[in-house]
């Protein structure tokens, strides 16, 4: 059974921070690429990171240089560090785990920016 458990999310002020962490069983996570993607309230969910099996991360553009991902494999924890938070950033974010044509989501940890 597999299960991708996020926590971390919360509410902070616009120029804070906040870590997230995305806890994976029942996968062989080294295999899998890990990603971090959000849905605000009337939109879809888009990507925000991505970082591959081989340890490489790409970020959409509204994010660069902001947050970093990262992922422990000893840990089976695939990590977003979000710094200089925006209002924008506020969104439901969900963790997901990527094989070939293999798709796990997590439930998802809400993560509010006050302004």
């Amino acid at each position: 059974q597999v299960q991708l458990v996020e926590s971390g999310g919360g509410l902070v002020q616009a120029g804070g921070s906040l870590r997230l962490a995305c806890a994976a069983s029942g996968i062989i996570f080294s295999f899998n690429h890990m990603g971090w993607y959000r849905q605000a309230p009337g939109k879809q969910r888009e990507l925000v990171a991505r970082i591959t099996s081989g340890g490489n991360p790409n970020y959409a553009d509204s994010v660069k240089g902001r947050f970093t991902i990262s992922r422990d494999n000893a840990k089976t924890t695939v990590y977003l560090q979000m710094n200089s938070l925006k209002p924008e950033d506020t969104a439901v974010y969900y963790c997901n785990a990527n094989l070939f044509d293999y798709d796990f989501w997590g439930q998802g940890t809400q993560v509010t920016v006050s302004s």
